[in-house]
């Protein structure tokens, strides 16, 4: 997919830091990583994340997307009850930003900014239905219809995660909890584990896939997409449950699309604040 030659400004929202990148031509030009006081109060952090903005900004910038582990309100661009900063219940970041940059600004959760990068700048590019799937400490996911992210009236669209599954949620086995709630052992522990080679952990491993193929039965029925790209740090031990997780999804009752659907995992280190960044071409397409 070509992109415009506009310079755009992504900004990944995490806990304790934000990342910020001046996108241009699919490429971040300049990057900045700045630390953010996580339990300051909502102005302060406000100061932080904008002073970090100012770092990257120049005028040939023509929009600004923001990326936050949160629920938000994507037509007014307020952010709710962000993780990992309790000062944050409802900020509106759009506001602020557009107000300090004269610019415009989209802003929507991490995983739907995870899928819309992987359909701008990613596997995703191919493809017009496809949904992204953040396996990481939960089940995250954004859905690419026609070309255009879904997320629904209240940004609910694809929490899969949330799903009620055996005693109870999918995330609970098909993310980094299932290894500390089934086995008390962390998902690193068991990732080295296995890479050397530990029958017990590469059986872990085979459990999970199998909860994995149950995963991605429910998002194709749900869905029915082309492709559903991994990302995430569990994602990362994709060659250690691939082969459980397709196994399960023999079962899947429609044998043409389980023939055509594409699973891969994201290759892209800089996806989330490209996928913030391509919030401004997906509203573009409206």
């Amino acid at each position: 997919m070509a992109m415009a030659k506009e310079a755009i400004i992504g900004i990944d929202m995490g806990g304790t830091k934000v990342g910020i990148g001046r996108v241009e031509e699919g490429r971040i030009i300049r990057h900045v990583s700045a630390a953010v006081s996580a339990q300051g109060s909502e102005q302060q952090v406000v100061e932080e994340v904008v002073g970090a903005v100012e770092q990257v900004f120049d005028p040939a910038v023509a929009g600004i997307g923001v990326g936050v582990p949160s629920v938000v309100d994507v037509e007014k661009g307020i952010v709710y009850d962000v993780q990992n900063i309790p000062s944050w219940k409802e900020v509106p970041v759009k506001e602020i930003l557009e107000r300090r940059f004269g610019r415009p600004v989209y802003v929507n959760n991490d995983a739907n900014c995870f899928a819309v990068g992987e359909k701008y700048f990613g596997k995703g590019i191919r493809f017009r239905h496809l949904v992204g799937l953040i396996v990481g400490t939960g089940l995250g996911a954004g859905i690419i219809l026609n070309g255009r992210l879904y997320s629904g009236p209240n940004c609910g669209a694809g929490e899969f995660g949330m799903i009620l599954y055996k005693d109870s949620i999918l995330e609970h086995y098909s993310s980094g909890q299932y290894f500390t709630r089934s086995f008390g052992i962390r998902g690193e522990d068991v990732h080295s584990r296995a890479g050397r080679g530990d029958r017990e952990a590469l059986d872990i491993f085979e459990r999970f896939g199998a909860h994995m193929g149950d995963a991605l039965m429910i998002i194709m029925l749900a869905v029915d997409p082309e492709a559903i790209i991994l990302g995430g740090s569990v994602s990362r031990d994709f060659p250690f449950f691939e082969r459980a997780m397709r196994e399960r999804m023999k079962i899947f009752p429609y044998h043409k699309t389980l023939e055509r659907i594409v699973i891969e995992v994201s290759d892209q280190p800089q996806i989330a604040i490209l996928g913030a960044a391509a919030l401004y071409y997906d509203a573009r397409q409206g």
